[in-house]
């Protein structure tokens, strides 16, 4: 199989407490439960994995890894909105664990909006569209 634009995409993050996440993620965002898992035997993690069923991308996250969460202000998840971001989605997001930040970079201010998951690493909404093509 050749890798290109295709192939799904899995992005994996440590979390501190999937149960916060997920709330956040499922709860607040929309997105589904794609698997989960619970923790095994040793050396075993718990992991969420939550995406749009359409998308060609979900978000993992992992509970129990040897590595602890530790994002920046420049650790971004971002979603084209292309229109004006939901006042009641960014309710949401914020009654379900989120919290709204500027970011550092001025563009994303003026673009989008910025809220921070239960773990610390940051969702932008953006206003814009964007398109590889």
């Amino acid at each position: 199989m050749p890798v290109n634009g295709s192939r799904h995409i899995r992005i994996a993050r440590p979390s501190r407490d999937l149960a916060a996440a997920e709330r956040f993620w499922v709860e607040g965002l929309g997105l589904s439960v794609v698997y989960r898992k619970d923790e095994g035997g040793p050396g075993e993690h718990a992991l969420l994995m939550v995406g749009w069923p359409d998308a060609s991308w979900h978000l993992e996250l992992v509970h129990g890894a040897p590595v602890d969460s530790r994002p920046t202000e420049e650790d971004l998840l971002v979603i084209y909105v292309d229109g004006e971001v939901p006042d009641d989605l960014v309710a949401r997001l914020e009654a379900h664990g989120g919290k709204r930040v500027l970011s550092p970079n001025p563009y994303w201010n003026e673009w989008g909006v910025t809220v921070e998951d239960p773990d610390g690493y940051r969702l932008v909404l953006c206003t814009r569209a964007w398109s590889n093509s």
